[in-house]
């Protein structure tokens, strides 16, 4: 299990991998002109993707998002699956990604740091808005009954700046005065889930995503397991684009993700647990705005993401 990691080194490490990419940061295109001014600034998209899951299992989902992406906008389209959530805020702030999916927290940064824009969101069969929550769960015959019952007990975290898998828990945590929890950063969803199978921690936080992937991999069986807090209804995560590139590629980005069809990101919708999925629906900075609230009442900064 791994402890808190330096963000900072992390985010150096990833914002030069994304240099070394070969692609220019100039969102004009260049010599470029004509489609390349309007839909595919610098010859190609490069579409940054949070590592919430194993790249290796996101890869392939997205990749067929980001080909349905590149044909409705005749540019194409690079995926890059971020190390951590701060090096995608810097990585679009320092003009290396055109677009990006970003959890909720850190769209929030994203938002003030990288000018990001938020775009639209994964949406169910019916069109609506698909949401998720947090939850701390404990062995079935564990004597923690609420989060009250956690102090002095060990609790898996994912990874720092995730949504559910830090901020919320942390901020329940804060808000029932319940001090004195030892917090392991597991690095990740799977892994916070894999520290509790293991017996490795008194608690973990399994948010429902994961919880639904672990179900269907049967590599976790709640019924050995206990839910003892859940969070609120967060909104899925946005797809933002660069808000410092030009009006016509942003709306252009817009409508061709708008116009996907539910086939195009059903892969990506089974990772978020949506399923079946219907086709991407438009949100706005205001669609998330309880996540602001959320950073301001933690005290929050994009060091934290």
């Amino acid at each position: 299990m791994r402890t808190t990691r330096s963000l900072t080194a992390l985010a150096a490490v990833s914002a030069l991998a994304l240099l070394g990419a070969g692609c220019s940061s100039d969102p004009s295109g260049g010599k470029d002109s004509g489609k390349a001014a309007a839909s595919c600034p610098g010859g190609k998209i490069r579409f940054g993707i949070e590592p919430y899951e194993d790249p290796a299992k996101l890869t392939p989902a997205y990749e067929v998002l980001a080909k349905a992406l590149e044909s409705k906008l005749d540019c194409p389209v690079e995926l890059k699956v971020v190390e951590d959530y701060s090096a995608e805020v810097l990585a679009m702030r320092n003009g290396q990604l055109e677009i990006a999916q970003f959890g909720p927290l850190g769209y929030v940064f994203a938002s003030e740091k990288a000018n990001a824009r938020a775009l639209v969101s994964f949406a169910d069969a019916k069109g609506a808005l698909s949401t998720y929550t947090g939850g701390i769960w404990v062995p079935a015959d564990s004597p923690v009954k609420s989060l009250k019952d956690l102090k002095g007990k060990s609790l898996a975290l994912s990874s720092p700046g995730s949504t559910s898998g830090d901020a919320l828990p942390r901020y329940a945590l804060k808000t029932t005065n319940v001090d004195k929890v030892k917090i392991n950063y597991a690095g990740g969803h799977p892994e916070a889930l894999l520290a509790l199978t293991k017996g490795k921690v008194d608690a973990a936080e399994i948010n429902s995503q994961q919880l639904e992937t672990a179900k269907a991999e049967g590599s976790f069986d709640p019924s050995e397991y206990r839910r003892i807090w859940a969070s609120s209804p967060i909104p899925n995560d946005p797809i933002t684009v660069s808000d410092r590139l030009d009006p016509k590629f942003q709306d252009a980005v817009r409508k061709a993700l708008l116009d996907l069809e539910p086939d195009a990101v059903a892969e990506v919708g089974a990772f978020l647990d949506i399923n079946p999925p219907g086709p991407l629906v438009a949100v706005t900075k205001e669609t998330y705005k309880p996540l602001f609230a959320l950073a301001s009442g933690l005290d929050l900064t994009e060091k934290d993401v």
